[in-house]
């Protein structure tokens, strides 16, 4: 935005780039204008509860591959997540993305919180927690 080169401006870009990833669209597209942003995209589909609506279908392929024989194990040889769990945890991932990506600076995360939060997310979808395999609670 203009502003010099910062730690909360890399989280920015972090953000943006993860929403890319997981929606398959980019902030350029054809459909971001009229003050539409990718970040409001997904920000407003979260609030409908939209959030399979907008994922990049391919996020689901796997897991529909496994429901249907294929599976997708985790590195503990468990059953393959659900399409429920991938749906929590992409709604999980997507808040992550939208604080990353926030207009303000002073409204975006440090680097080691984001962390913490994906590592969470992953050991949900994983099935591993802290205690014994127990799933971990997703920070809201």
């Amino acid at each position: 935005m203009g502003n010099e080169v910062s730690t909360s401006g890399d989280m920015y870009s972090f953000g943006i780039l993860l929403l890319e990833m997981f929606t398959g669209k980019r902030p350029t597209d054809a459909m971001f204008e009229g003050g539409l942003t990718l970040h409001n995209f997904v920000e407003m589909a979260m609030a409908d509860e939209q959030v399979a609506n907008i994922a990049d279908p391919t996020l689901f392929q796997q897991v529909v591959m496994g429901e249907k024989g294929s599976s997708i194990n985790n590195s503990q040889n468990k059953s393959p997540a659900s399409i429920h769990e991938v749906q929590e945890c992409l709604t999980s991932i997507l808040k992550v993305e939208i604080t990353c990506s926030e207009e303000l600076p002073r409204d975006r995360p440090d680097i080691e919180e984001i962390v913490t939060q994906l590592h969470v997310i992953k050991n949900t979808l994983l099935g591993v927690g802290v205690h014994g395999g127990m799933r971990a609670s997703i920070a809201a």
